[in-house]
């Protein structure tokens, strides 16, 4: 594999216990592309508008004129964070203001036995559900799961699903997507429709 690599770690800011992971991806990927794998990785939905922010500027997709921010798929990670400790701030849904915070664990990544450009090889508890209503929401939301007798319970009761667990992880379903995703960047395949549904 010739592709220069990066290993990124991301964690989702405002919560606890912590909510991360650690995965690889090529130098060259565009800002718009790492928003479906940060999309993969964490376990959204890709349901709401996000923005990037590197050195304080602020790259999106599909600008509006009257904002100041850059076109994300002309850019490339590695064209604008170039070493080892860099900072990539995410914000994912600009309602629920879901903030992460990227850092660059290696630039230079080298791994003999790595066999595709996009991997997870790590993290730590499940993605909250989409509008559940930000860190606060997800906070009352935990609380509700563990009291369904509480009046909470029913008021969340649209986001609770009867196989969500809050500390479950599924790296391996992540590895899928992600495998299909890289797939269908390469034009090997044409199966990849999107993130349509959570799979973890």
């Amino acid at each position: 594999m010739n592709e220069r690599l990066y290993l990124l770690k991301i964690e989702l800011l405002n919560i606890e216990p912590a909510i991360w992971r650690r995965f690889v991806v090529p130098a060259s990927i565009t800002l718009d592309r790492l928003h479906y794998v940060i999309q993969m990785v964490m376990g959204w939905d890709d349901d709401h508008p996000y923005a990037f922010t590197i050195k304080r500027k602020t790259y999106m997709e599909d600008l509006e004129p009257e904002y100041d921010v850059l076109e994300s798929s002309e850019y490339s990670l590695g064209d604008l964070v170039k070493r080892k400790r860099g900072i990539i701030y995410y914000l994912y849904d600009f309602g629920d203001k879901w903030d992460h915070k990227i850092v660059v664990e290696d630039s230079r990544y080298n791994d003999p036995e790595l066999k595709s450009e996009l991997v997870c090889h790590d993290g730590e508890r499940a993605c909250p559900p989409e509008d559940v209503g930000g860190d606060y929401g997800y906070y009352m939301y935990c609380q509700a799961l563990e009291n369904p007798d509480d009046e909470s319970y029913q008021s969340y009761r649209e986001w609770i699903r009867d196989d969500f667990d809050p500390g479950r992880f599924d790296i391996e379903s992540v590895n899928r997507q992600l495998k299909e995703y890289n797939e269908w960047i390469q034009g090997k395949t044409k199966n990849w429709k999107g993130i349509a549904y959570r799979r973890f």
